[in-house]
């Protein structure tokens, strides 16, 4: 089976998907009320279409993923992921969930609503117009791998967004004190390519146009670069749905970057995270104005120093790592690179978020407090 997220050696051409399951091919439309496990377009993976509110686009839908297993991980460290994506995106690291699963933490990722395995034919791919909106994909995620707002969980839940996702993440996390106990951040979305200065020249015409018509399509700035510098279809090394991840993206629609614009100036402003944060960014960006060999080495889509100023607004207890001749995503940097990627999570998982035996459930409806919660964490 075609598999979107499998690494190629260099010389070795991409498998061609089977015609009769093509990897961007919709859930069966069965499968939505159920709340089953379906097989996965990843090999050794399946998925679970959780429903959503209809919004004026009609059906709306997340995806979760998780490996399929028979069996539970043999060295349960009593710890949960959910990882969410970014812009134009979708869940395909599979060796992202490797990691995690080595160090004995179970694994899950979401597809947003009208990202990846959630779009329908009729949504507007990426289309919001509040991040907030997204609150009810991760509460729906959430309630399934037991850290819903009714559960009182006995295993810890680490929370890891890309790009967008770790906007989304960053501001959810903020909103919900408690609710997570760690948060991982590979190159977050938390300010905009040309920083505050470029935001508020931009940001009275995206609003009026936002107000005017929300779905009308903006300029698309995107070159395809950051694309041909991963895709094994080009100069990259992994193999991307072109469904899902398209090489020049989606245009963006104004109402969603007013949303995002939002998002930015929260962050901008500061947020009062209440767990220790990792931040995972790339040493270097090169603009993405002109294809060069750098863009294999470097951040090609966002402005690492920017977002580095930013990351100090997120919380009390935040480490930034700049790791030399990361990409965007910094997880399908070079293997070398991505060594350094792993190193540094492992120190900071093991040191923030203590992998551990599971619990019992504790007689008093109080909670623990953790001794970083208590010096770190708001009042």
């Amino acid at each position: 089976m075609h598999d979107p997220g499998r690494r190629h050696d260099a010389g070795q051409p991409p498998a061609a998907p089977a015609a009769a399951d093509p990897p961007h091919a919709p859930p069966p439309p069965d499968d939505t009320p159920q709340l089953e496990w379906f097989t996965d377009v990843l090999p050794g993976f399946e998925r679970r279409t959780l429903p959503l509110a209809p919004d004026f686009e009609g059906e709306v839908v997340a995806t979760l993923v998780r490996r399929r297993r028979d069996e539970p991980l043999p060295h349960d460290a009593g710890v949960d992921v959910l990882y969410v994506h970014g812009w134009t995106d979708y869940f395909f690291q599979t060796h992202l969930a490797d990691f995690w699963e080595g160090l004995g933490v179970r694994f899950h990722a979401l597809d947003l609503r009208k990202y990846g395995r959630s779009i329908r034919p009729h949504h507007t791919p990426g289309f919001i117009t509040r991040l907030e909106t997204y609150d009810e994909d991760l509460e729906a995620a959430l309630a399934q791998i037991g850290h819903g707002e009714s559960d009182r969980p006995t295993r810890g839940l680490v929370l890891m967004g890309h790009s967008t996702g770790g906007l989304v993440l960053s501001l959810w996390t903020d909103r919900h004190p408690g609710r997570a106990d760690a948060l991982v951040l590979n190159s977050p979305w938390l300010e905009f390519q040309t920083r505050k200065v470029g935001r508020r020249v931009l940001e009275p015409s995206v609003r009026a146009q936002a107000a005017l018509a929300p779905r009308s399509q903006l300029v698309n700035v995107d070159l395809g670069y950051y694309v041909r510098a991963v895709s094994s279809r080009q100069d990259g090394s992994w193999e991307l749905d072109p469904a899902w991840h398209p090489d020049e993206g989606w245009r963006a629609t104004p109402a969603w970057l007013a949303a995002i614009f939002d998002g930015h100036e929260q962050v901008a402003r500061g947020l009062s995270i209440d767990v220790p944060v990792l931040v995972l960014l790339s040493a270097r960006s090169t603009p993405p104005v002109r294809w060069s060999e750098d863009m294999h080495r470097t951040d090609s889509v966002l402005d690492v120093e920017g977002v580095a100023r930013r990351t100090m607004r997120l919380g009390r207890l935040v480490t930034l790592a700049r790791v030399e001749g990361a990409l965007h995503d910094v997880t399908l940097s070079a293997p070398e690179v991505r060594d350094v990627v792993w190193q540094e999570m492992r120190r900071w998982v093991r040191t923030y978020a203590p992998l551990r035996a599971p619990e019992p459930e504790p007689a008093s409806p109080t909670a623990p407090v953790r001794g970083w919660r208590r010096w770190f964490g708001r009042s």
